[in-house]
């Protein structure tokens, strides 16, 4: 009886065939996805050859800055191509007739960018496609009814004045101050209030600066993954920094939703406070949500629900903040049109004790001012769409099914051929009787899919521009002049940084008398 015994030259013999193989297998595969790679930026060259661009790295793409944009603009008619790297592209459009084509269809969100935001937002309204959002957004429409919106005034005014009580204590530190991180929370504590039913203020609260730290930190990790070649597979990501960052990052703001749902659902469970709800006309929006049933009769699932309240509770006070942060920076840097707005306030609500939705419209110039700034600075400065079937655009060029274009805000509004002179502040732009494009300004979005709070936005965007100019007179920091950069919203690279005054009050005037 004989035992064979394997020699070790031959069990390395073995070995090293196994990984000549393996090696010639990766190699293949690396050869059959560069191959891929290579025919796809072909095809897109191809479907891309009306469309002219700045030179780009056959790589790296092009630089991603907003005032490289801006002469892009200028450059290129109506739409420019933007590669993001070698073999992904995004044709960004800012004219207002290839805006109303696009707006005008119903193509999806852009996966390849949209779905970086779901493990931090879930696919609420912003995310969801087809006949699911559509279920959702009539769902929620009745909280934007005018009749809910009415009350909100007054609670918007409220955390605007704890907002300049605390700007006011700051004076006498006599240095510019950083209003950004001041308006979020602000923005912050009125969507709590007015679409989450919370009470008191959350303006004091350390947790709630840990939630707009991690919205911020979102705002950055979320763009960057999308310009990054590398970081796309979901598990590669998950494995750097940048991805354990994203992570934890969305565990703080799932924290502070999921306190939200739990202390409203625990509110519902006291004797007859269903009740009281169910009996009231319209619902408030979180109401809404957990009394929702669907079409099927089923309710809202606890994902669902979640999804809903992480969107609008990052929409419902990032957007804003950046709008209202804008708008008090370009009513410092043009002075004469902020005393005439504080003038146009002043003579319609005194000292500004008292502000209702009534006051609203009576501020046509101030209104202007504000529609201006947003035309300037829009606080989402982009929008992604991927095409589900052909488009031809008015003057006859066209794009194939499955490209993805980007609605430029930004580019649109400095446009030069929609806007002359883009860059000067000019609020008889949007005078009375002035004619636009219809889809010439767009803070909001437009068509089906607009913002569905533009108008709970707007009030309080004339809520904080009004009851700010009667308290502070606003001046710039010319050391410190914003630089605007496109993220999820518009921010500035290095803050907003501006200087107060504090104006007398007529009524302590009257008393010294």
């Amino acid at each position: 009886m004989s035992v064979s015994v394997l020699s070790p030259s031959r069990l390395l013999g073995d070995v090293s065939g196994i990984l000549q193989a393996a090696s010639l297998l990766i190699l293949l595969l690396l050869l059959i996805k560069a191959v891929q790679l290579y025919l796809h930026r072909q095809w897109l060259l191809k479907a891309l050859q009306q469309f002219p661009c700045p030179p780009s790295h056959w790589l790296f793409g092009h630089i991603q800055e907003l005032q490289r944009i801006q002469k892009w603009v200028e450059t290129f008619p109506s739409a420019c191509p933007h590669w993001l790297w070698g073999g992904k592209v995004r044709v960004q459009l800012y004219d207002p007739d290839y805006m109303k084509v696009i707006l005008g269809r119903s193509d999806p969100k852009s996966h390849g960018s949209y779905r970086f935001l779901a493990p931090w937002i879930g696919y609420g309204l912003l995310l969801l496609n087809g006949q699911t959002w559509f279920q959702h957004r009539r769902m929620l429409t009745p909280a934007f009814h005018y009749d809910i919106l009415k009350p909100y005034v007054g609670l918007m005014a409220d955390s605007v004045r704890v907002m300049l009580d605390k700007w006011e204590e700051l004076l006498g530190q006599d240095s510019p101050l950083e209003v950004f991180q001041h308006v979020s929370l602000m923005t912050l504590d009125t969507i709590m209030k007015c679409a989450f039913s919370h009470q008191g203020s959350i303006q004091v609260d350390r947790n709630s600066q840990s939630y707009i730290q991690a919205i911020s930190d979102l705002n950055n990790l979320v763009f960057s993954r999308v310009r990054n070649a590398f970081h796309q597979n979901d598990t590669i990501y998950s494995l750097t920094s940048a991805g354990r960052w994203t992570h934890r990052a969305c565990q703080l703001a799932h924290q502070h939703t999921d306190q939200v749902i739990q202390l409203r659902k625990a509110q519902l469970q006291k004797e007859g406070e269903l009740e009281k709800i169910k009996r009231k006309r319209h619902l408030d929006f979180l109401d809404i949500l957990l009394l929702a049933k669907m079409e099927n009769g089923s309710i809202l699932s606890d994902k669902d629900l979640r999804a809903e309240v992480d969107t609008f509770m990052f929409e419902g006070h990032d957007t804003t903040a950046s709008g209202i942060s804008w708008i008090l920076y370009a009513l410092a840097t043009h002075p004469k049109h902020q005393e005439r707005c504080r003038e146009e306030i002043h003579s319609l609500l005194g000292d500004g004790a008292s502000i209702t939705w009534n006051h609203l419209d009576q501020m046509p110039y101030t209104t202007m001012c504000i529609k201006e700034a947003l035309r300037l600075y829009p606080p989402v400065p982009g929008i992604g769409r991927e095409l589900s079937t052909p488009v031809t655009f008015p003057d006859g060029r066209s794009l194939p099914k499955g490209i993805m274009v980007l609605l430029s805000i930004y580019g649109l509004h400095h446009n030069p051929k929609v806007w002359p002179n883009p860059e000067v502040f000019d609020p008889f732009r949007f005078a009375p009787g002035s004619a636009q494009h219809s889809h010439a300004f767009l803070p909001f979005s437009g068509g089906s899919r607009n913002c569905i709070g533009k108008q709970f936005a707007m009030n309080e965007l004339k809520v904080a521009t009004a009851l700010t100019l009667l308290r502070f007179e606003l001046l710039p920091d010319p050391t410190r002049i914003p630089i605007p950069i496109a993220r999820l919203v518009l921010k500035s690279k290095n803050g907003i940084h501006l200087r107060l005054r504090r104006l007398p009050n007529p009524c302590e005037d009257k008393d010294q008398l």
